[in-house]
């Protein structure tokens, strides 16, 4: 009986940072997700706000130009949509298409984790652009030719790779969901029978399969 009790304890779930670090626990992942979201809002809302300071009035007033209000939009727009909206959304979806479809947890709940923690690293190597010699890419956020492949700064390669990571931990994270929807359903659900919400997702998994690469 003691011995049983013991093997047990070894093999527990972790607890404190492990919990976190290691986890493959779909409410646990969506919770890192939405935090890391709300983070990065933050920050890009900081930069919103900066360059609403700048608009103020007519001229220039904080900003030292052109070049400096080109990296801050850049830097906004790309800590928005790869930041905040799309990890909020991960992390919804983490959080209640599993519950929405019947399923113990997500279908590949390891590669669930990797996808997390693929973008705290990549956020911080998008981040450190506006510290490297040259400052932060300047061809805003969407990447247009030929600002973007001509007259990007030297941190442009850093930044695209960035860029890259995201958009690898996006289609692990779409694959996840399309697995998970169509494979561990509870019996008896059918596709037609399933919440509006996990269809969406479903959709948005696919195209955002289809459209990472193409950015990339």
């Amino acid at each position: 009986m003691g011995y049983a009790a013991a093997a047990h304890d070894d093999h527990g779930a972790p607890t404190g940072i492990a919990r976190w670090l290691f986890s493959t626990n779909h409410k646990d992942i969506g919770t890192m997700y939405l935090i890391f979201s709300i983070i990065a809002g933050l920050i890009g809302g900081a930069a919103s706000i900066y360059m609403r300071m700048e608009l103020q009035e007519p001229g220039v007033q904080i900003m030292s130009g052109g070049p400096e209000w080109n990296t801050v939009i850049t830097a906004h727009g790309l800590i928005m949509v790869f930041g905040a909206v799309m990890p909020a959304v991960v992390g919804l979806a983490n959080w209640l298409v599993p519950m929405m479809i019947g399923a113990p947890d997500m279908a590949l709940p390891r590669m669930n984790n990797y996808s997390f923690w693929i973008l705290p690293f990549a956020f911080t190597m998008l981040a450190s652009t506006l510290l490297m010699e040259g400052g932060g890419p300047n061809f805003g956020w969407t990447f247009y030719a030929p600002l973007s492949t001509e007259q990007g700064p030297p941190s442009t390669t850093f930044f695209i790779f960035a860029v890259h990571l995201m958009g690898i931990s996006s289609i692990m994270g779409s694959i996840n969901v399309i697995v998970t929807i169509l494979n561990l359903r509870a019996p008896g659900l059918t596709l037609m029978q399933m919440p509006l919400f996990v269809w969406t997702w479903l959709i948005t998994a696919f195209l955002l399969i289809a459209v990472m690469p193409v950015l990339a």
